[in-house]
C-alpha cells in the first residue's frame, strides 16, 4: 500500500488511498453485472464516497479549529489588556476628580457610575437573552415540520 501524493485533493487522496486498500473483487463491468450487483456496487460506492467525505471534513475542522483557538487565544489577551486599560483609567478618574472633592468621595462617585453603567448593561443583556430563549432552531424545526407534512400529503395521494 503506498501513500497517497501530496499533489491531490484530500477526498481523492482518501478514496485513492481505500482503493488500493481495499479487498475483495473488482466490480465487474457494468455491461456484464446484474442488477443486484449493480446495486450492491452502488452501495458500497455510496458508502465509501460519504466516509471519504466525512474524513475530508473533519480533516477541515481540525485545521480551522487549530486556527481558532490561536485567535481565541489572541482574543483573551486582549481582552485583558483591556481591562487592565480599564483599571487605570477607573484610577485616573478617581486622582482628576480627588482634585475637586475629597479622595474618599471621588472613589465614592466613580464607583457609583460603574455600578450605573454596570446596572445598564445587565438589563440590556437580559432583554437580549430573553429575546433568544428558548434557544431552539426554530426555523429549521419549522422546516422540518412542513417537510413531514408534504411527505404524509404525498403519500395519502
Amino acid at each position: 500500500m503506498s501513500p497517497p501524493t501530496s499533489s491531490t485533493t484530500g477526498a481523492h487522496r482518501l478514496s485513492v488511498h481505500r482503493d488500493e486498500s481495499a479487498g475483495g473483487s473488482a466490480p465487474a463491468a457494468p455491461s456484464d453485472a446484474t442488477v443486484g450487483q449493480l446495486v450492491s456496487d452502488l452501495t458500497q460506492q455510496m458508502s465509501r464516497l460519504v466516509r471519504d467525505e466525512v474524513a475530508v471534513a473533519q480533516l477541515d475542522l481540525k485545521a480551522k479549529g487549530k486556527k481558532a483557538g490561536f485567535s481565541l487565544g489572541a482574543f483573551s489577551a486582549a481582552g485583558l489588556l483591556a481591562f487592565f486599560a480599564l483599571g487605570s483609567l477607573v484610577a485616573t478618574a478617581v486622582l482628576a476628580l480627588s482634585h475637586a472633592v475629597d479622595g474618599w468621595l471621588a472613589a465614592l462617585i466613580v464607583a457609583v457610575v460603574l455600578l450605573v453603567l454596570a446596572g445598564v448593561a445587565a438589563l440590556v443583556g437580559k432583554k437580549e437573552l430573553d429575546q433568544a430563549t428558548p434557544p431552539l432552531p426554530q426555523a429549521s424545526i419549522d422546516g422540518l415540520k412542513t417537510d413531514a407534512a408534504t411527505v404524509k400529503e404525498g403519500l395519502k395521494r
